[in-house]
Parts: C-alpha cells; structure tokens; sequence
C-alpha cells in the first residue's frame, strides 16, 4: 500500500509540476515536497572515441523528491532528442552505472527492445516505476539504462542478483506489465554479457 501511494504521489505531481502560479500568495503546502524512497542519479554518456567509456559519463544531478524529478524532466531532452550512442542511466545515488560496481557485480539486467516512436514513453514510465518504488522487491533494483542506437533503442533494468530468481521474476513481469508491453524480454548476466557482446549473450531468464 505504501509503494502505491509512492507511485501515486510521484505520477500526479506531474502537473503541479508544470503549473503557472497563478498568485504572488503560494498556499504553505504548495511549498511541501514529497520525499522518495532513494535519491537517485542521472548519468548522461556521449559516446567520445578519445576518452574511455567511463570518462565518458557525465553526472547530470541527483534528486530525492517527487517535484525535484518532474523539475529535471522538464528541462532535459527525451531520448529521442539525444544522440544517437548516447545512453541516459538512472541508479541509485550510491550505484555508479557500471558492471564493475560492487552493486551491479553479481547482478544481470532485463532488457526491452524499443521502437524509436516509443521510447520517450517506455523510458518516463520506466522510471517512475524506480522511483515510485512500484517493484515488490525494490531492494533488488540497482537502475535503469536507455541505450539510443541507430534503428532500435534499448532499456534495461538492472537488478542486484543475478542467482535471486524470484525476485529477478517479479521484477520482469512488474516492467512487462507497468509498460504494457507484450513483446519478450530477456535477462542477462552481467557477467555473461563482459565476456560476449550482449546481442550474442545467452538469456538466463526469459518472459
């Protein structure tokens, strides 16, 4: 009930978000912001061939309130507006979005495949399932990532054990069914995927 009200709270703060003041005397409880469970990070990567890929990442900012969220996301570019190599990934503000993370090393990520039409929309309702803690065993969650390539986008969830199986289960069928999507996703090993390339990696879990 308590991840409900979260996730509830996080969605319809949307449009006192973007609304105009419409006086110079501001109601006290206009001026209360609703804390989240976590703070998070977002990370923005331009893929730049002279620097390494952690060079690369840039630190966007960190938030730990619903208002300080919809505040970001209205000032910044979709994925469809970056370029195309970019990623944005949303962790944890105590995760760093890499395999080598203490966090993410024993972990794996569930990945959906998206149409460019549809990833603005998959990627928002993503992370409003991270942040509104709308996953049964959020503990689990380490972040999330939207990969924007030449013809199809990817988002994934990473999770914190990989050998968790209930729980990398759940967490599967909470983003297939908060999403809407019918399309099969498929989990991966992290350490799977450091060996091979991710599109040859063998799916440990599928749905």
């Amino acid at each position: 009930q308590q991840q409900q009200k979260q996730t509830e709270a996080t969605e319809q703060t949307q449009d006192s978000a973007n609304a105009a003041p419409e006086s110079a005397v501001v109601d006290p409880e206009c001026l209360i912001k609703h804390p989240l469970q976590h703070t998070w990070t977002l990370w923005y990567l331009e893929l730049d061939r002279s620097k390494t890929w952690a060079e690369s990442m840039n630190k966007v900012t960190s938030f730990s309130t619903v208002e300080d969220f919809w505040s970001l996301y209205n000032h910044i570019r979709g994925p469809s507006e970056i370029k195309v190599g970019g990623d944005y990934m949303l962790f944890k503000s105590h995760i760093r979005p890499m395999w080598e993370d203490e966090a993410n090393n024993r972990g794996g990520r569930w990945t959906l495949n998206s149409s460019k039409h549809s990833s603005d929309k998959f990627w928002l309702d993503t992370v409003l399932c991270l942040i509104g803690e709308a996953f049964e065993y959020s503990d689990e969650i380490c972040g999330a990532i939207v990969n924007v390539r030449q013809k199809i986008d990817k988002i994934s969830i990473w999770t914190a054990n990989s050998q968790n199986r209930e729980a990398v289960m759940n967490i599967g069928k909470t983003f297939r069914d908060r999403l809407g999507i019918r399309q099969q996703i498929n989990y991966q090993n992290h350490k799977d995927t450091m060996v091979k390339s991710g599109s040859t990696t063998k799916a440990t879990y599928t749905l």
